[in-house]
């Protein structure tokens, strides 16, 4: 019951806060979070295959905890991550190292704790190198789509 009110608090909480994101923010760097989500829904079926991690509940429990991560906190988050960093390659680049910390360590082992997971196969330090590395993809591909599919004002007149 514990990891259905988390899993509803998730949703909600990071929903709650995408109507504060300035529509052309969202429409700009919506391409790039469905990439991310993309890849991280590829990773959660990789990593089911290998048995990587445990999931309460089986494949139900663990279908239930990547939808409600991908689709909540890490859509919302990579919108607003990007809004506030894009253009700033530094400031993306620390805040996704200390993100990505956070999230590897002390948010991993509290979700453990609850009982959402539980790493088998792999070590906390996966976490945090795989994030880290989709975080600069990520950007990569923003730029990538800049550059060759943004229609420039200037195209314009």
């Amino acid at each position: 019951m514990l990891t259905f009110f988390i899993r509803c608090g998730l949703i909600l909480l990071s929903w709650s806060t995408i109507f504060l994101l300035p529509k052309k923010s969202f429409l700009k760097f919506l391409p790039v979070t469905i990439f991310s989500t993309v890849v991280l829904l590829v990773e959660d079926m990789i990593g089911r295959t290998y048995k990587l991690w445990k999931v309460k509940g089986g494949k139900r429990g663990a279908t239930k905890n990547a939808l409600t991560f991908i689709f909540g906190p890490f859509f919302v988050a990579n919108l607003w991550t990007f809004h506030f960093t894009y253009g700033r390659f530094w400031v993306y680049t620390i805040f996704n190292l200390l993100f990505d910390l956070v999230f590897a360590y002390p948010l991993h082992y509290f979700l453990d704790k609850v009982g959402l997971y539980k790493l088998k196969k792999v070590k906390p330090i996966f976490l945090f190198y795989t994030a880290f590395t989709y975080s600069m993809l990520n950007y990569g591909f923003q730029l990538f789509l800049d550059k060759n599919f943004i229609i420039k004002e200037k195209d314009h007149k």
